[in-house]
């Protein structure tokens, strides 16, 4: 598999993300379904954003080792948030899961009315092999 970030800018570097990847001759594709703070018994967190994103990404990292993909293939990552401001203010726990693993992605942050039950944010990825 061949990745290319198409990047017209640079001040995208510091919010570790590109403006486009372009992927050539990959082996798989894996759609990931949005990841959020549920537990292994299906249970909704109402915890903190802190605590849920972190939970998000966990699951996020299971789903995609569990498929036999790696986390730093992710192409696509979609952000589904529903205070900005408490987003924001806990960013760089999304930040340095990026950089532990090495992932150049696409990615599109959005502030939702809600999200199911008592969950805070959901993480959407697109991986490639």
């Amino acid at each position: 598999m061949e990745k290319r970030a198409i990047n017209p800018w640079n001040w995208q570097d510091q919010r570790n993300y590109v403006q486009a990847v372009e992927v050539k001759a990959a082996n798989g594709t894996l759609y990931c379904s949005g990841q959020t703070a549920i537990d292994a018994d299906g249970k909704s967190s109402d915890a903190d954003m802190a605590t849920q994103l972190t939970q998000a990404i966990a699951n996020l990292e299971q789903l995609i080792t569990s498929a036999d993909y790696d986390c730093k293939n992710i192409v696509r990552l979609n952000v589904y948030h529903t205070n900005i401001d408490d987003f924001f203010n806990n960013f760089q726990i999304l930040q340095d899961w990026v950089v532990k693993h090495g992932i150049k992605q696409a990615t599109t942050v959005m502030e939702v009315k809600s999200l199911f039950e008592t969950l805070k944010v959901e993480l959407e990825a697109t991986v490639v092999k």
